[in-house]
This record gives structure tokens, C-alpha cells and sequence, in this order.
């Protein structure tokens, strides 16, 4: 004969939402942990410069240079923005062919650079390159 007891018999649970969270907790952590012990390692970037250039002047050529503030020069006369992109124009209606040469200072920063040569493609002009002079010494 079985005696039942008084209290009434639970099934034992196992409970899976903790779990889950304590395995999120964890992966989180494991994730941040790697990504602590990444080490980051930066390259000193020094670009090379020209061993061969040839100065190649024309009257109809603009040349440009761009100096470590990001102000730009024309034909050593510095000039603002909205002045070049009018002189741009004016200079490319009278010559659709019209060559633009970009120079940047030995301690201007490439995005000044970039921004001066997306300048001169929005008035038009399409024939522009990056000038680069010889390094002294070398011939």
C-alpha cells in the first residue's frame, strides 16, 4: 500500500531563461576581452617622391598649390574658393582643353589635396593631374 503525503508533488524545472542570459553575459565578455588584447599597429606612411619630373610651363596651364591649411594658391597669388571656382569657369569657357596642375606643400594633408581637386572638377574642368617635383639632390 502507498502513502501519498499531504503536499502535493512538483515536477522539478529546469529554468533555461538564466542560462541563456548568463551565456550572453559571457559571450559578451569573451568578445570583449579579444578585442582588448588586439593590438593595433599603424604604418608610418612616407610616400615616394619623384625621381624624374620635368618642368613643362604653358601659358594656358593653371597650377595650383595647396599649402598645410588647406588654402589654395594660384600661380603664387593666394586665392579664395569662390574666386577660383569663378576664375575656373571664365578660364574654361575660353578653353574647354584647359590642363590643371594640383601641387600640394610637402606638409599638406591628402584630404585638402582631394578637396581642391573635387573643386576644380565641379567647375567643369576635366584634364587635371597631381604635379610632383624632383627630389633635390637626385637627377
Amino acid at each position: 500500500m502507498k502513502l501519498r503525503s499531504p503536499l502535493r508533488r512538483r515536477r522539478t524545472r529546469l529554468e533555461i531563461i538564466p542560462l541563456i542570459d548568463i551565456m550572453f553575459f559571457l559571450l559578451a565578455s569573451f568578445m570583449m576581452v579579444s578585442l582588448q588584447m588586439q593590438k593595433v599597429r599603424t604604418l608610418k606612411a612616407s610616400l615616394p617622391t619623384a625621381t624624374l619630373a620635368a618642368a613643362a610651363a604653358k601659358p594656358d596651364m593653371v597650377k595650383l598649390t595647396v599649402d598645410r591649411n588647406g588654402q589654395v594658391a594660384l600661380d603664387s597669388k593666394a586665392v579664395s574658393f569662390p574666386d577660383l571656382l569663378a576664375l575656373l569657369t571664365n578660364r574654361y569657357s575660353l578653353n574647354t582643353n584647359l590642363p590643371v596642375y594640383i601641387t600640394g606643400a610637402r606638409d599638406a594633408t591628402h584630404g585638402s589635396v582631394m578637396y581642391v581637386l573635387d573643386f576644380v572638377k565641379r567647375a567643369g574642368i576635366r584634364r587635371v593631374a597631381i604635379a610632383v617635383k624632383a627630389a633635390p639632390g637626385r637627377s
